[in-house]
């Protein structure tokens, strides 16, 4: 197994580097990286690390939001009204409605099986926006209004939602039925993720107050909890969504120790250099090349047209508000990224061996090929025109 995780951080940080050096994504590289050393092309990778792709996946996934709830201010949140809340959920509401309109017909999949594909599509990327939205937070760039603080905050628990959406899924695949019913739990399950994740870190920052500690030390502290907090998810009886509580603990500990959070926030930014490539590369080793040569053209047509649902849900959440034109359209933009969620759960489907779960992972794939440099490209160039710099 050494020998293939050489493998994969190598090359994928060599291929991540190209790919920047092109001026495209460094995740667009590594996604290469796993497709090359997976078993489809060279056959690098041993099936011991295939066997826990998974769990490094969701590993990756737990640091870039606890990474996010560090970095996130609520009162910047609340200046951002109605808006914030709203791109929360309904986009990516809205996105999965399209794919279980357009999937059935284009794919061919049960109506089932597209909102599985929709949950696992829905999802906006981290790992593409929060760097983008922190560095638009330090060069003063739509602040005022909290326009990347809303973008930041919304695709946290964006990812959330659609998680919670995607085990209800998931779980009703298995049963082989589709009930309503089994919905019921979201709220909640969101509700008490957030509560509990803010209790544990008003508890972290006062305990961080009373014991001195070196911030690697606290960073041990808090993955540690992070992981207990994901792994409750599946033990306590009632519905809770483990992977927001970590956003929460991250949150609750800047709003008591916002001094402590923000040298962790800076620690965590380089734990991510190593998860992103262990991310991005085991994804990339799990696609089934012949599978999505033969889906291509639809599934990039399925990923195209359910951005447009994307889109209008957007321009819904900021309908109304003090955004002109400009920042509106800057707000469609910064929603389309895919990459980190879409990475961590595309898999899980197939690994759980369900009919769909190859096509979910081809579709999961594309998506993150078309959306993540569309979306970078689209925040990068545009920012500086269609936001206004704060003095």
């Amino acid at each position: 197994m050494l020998t293939s995780l050489g493998f994969v951080l190598l090359l994928g940080l060599a291929l991540g580097a190209l790919a920047v050096r092109l001026r495209l994504p460094s995740l667009v590289g590594m996604l290469l990286a796993g497709i090359l050393l997976g078993p489809y092309v060279l056959n690098l990778l041993s099936p011991a690390l295939l066997d826990i792709s998974a769990d490094l996946r969701q590993l990756a996934l737990v640091i870039i939001l606890t990474r996010a709830g560090l970095s996130l201010d609520l009162a910047d949140l609340r200046r951002a009204g109605r808006p914030a809340i709203l791109m929360c959920f309904l986009p990516a509401t809205f996105e999965m409605l399209g794919m279980v309109v357009l999937a059935p017909r284009l794919l061919g999949v049960s109506p089932l099986d597209a909102a599985i594909m929709g949950a696992v599509v829905g999802a906006v990327s981290p790992a593409v926006i929060v760097p983008r939205m922190l560095r638009l937070m330090e060069e003063g760039y739509g602040t005022a209004k909290g326009i990347p603080q809303m973008v930041l905050a919304g695709a946290s628990v964006d990812d959330v939602f659609v998680i919670v959406l995607f085990t209800s899924f998931t779980g009703m695949a298995q049963g082989g039925a589709f009930s309503p019913a089994a919905l019921a739990g979201v709220p909640v399950s969101i509700l008490l993720g957030a509560v509990f994740g803010l209790g544990v870190g008003y508890v972290l920052a006062t305990f961080f107050a009373q014991f001195h500690m070196r911030d690697s030390a606290k960073v041990v502290l808090l993955l540690g909890l992070a992981f207990l907090l994901v792994a409750l998810e599946d033990v306590i009886p009632v519905p809770f969504s483990g992977l927001l509580a970590v956003l929460g603990a991250g949150l609750g500990l800047r709003r008591r120790r916002l001094v402590v959070a923000q040298r962790l926030t800076a620690k965590f930014g380089k734990l991510w250099v190593g998860a992103e490539i262990m991310l991005f590369v085991l994804v990339g080793a799990e696609v089934n090349l012949p599978y999505a040569a033969a889906a291509g053209l639809a599934a990039v047509a399925t990923v195209l047209g359910v951005l447009c649902f994307r889109a209008l849900g957007v321009l819904l959440c900021v309908a109304g508000s003090r955004l002109n034109r400009q920042e509106r359209l800057f707000s469609v933009l910064a929603y389309l990224p895919k990459a980190t969620v879409q990475a961590a759960i595309g898999g899980v489907p197939l690994a759980m061996g369900l009919g769909c779960g190859q096509i979910v992972l081809t579709v999961a794939v594309i998506a993150i090929l078309v959306t993540a440099p569309l979306g970078a490209f689209a925040i990068d160039l545009t920012y500086r025109k269609l936001l206004t710099r704060d003095k």
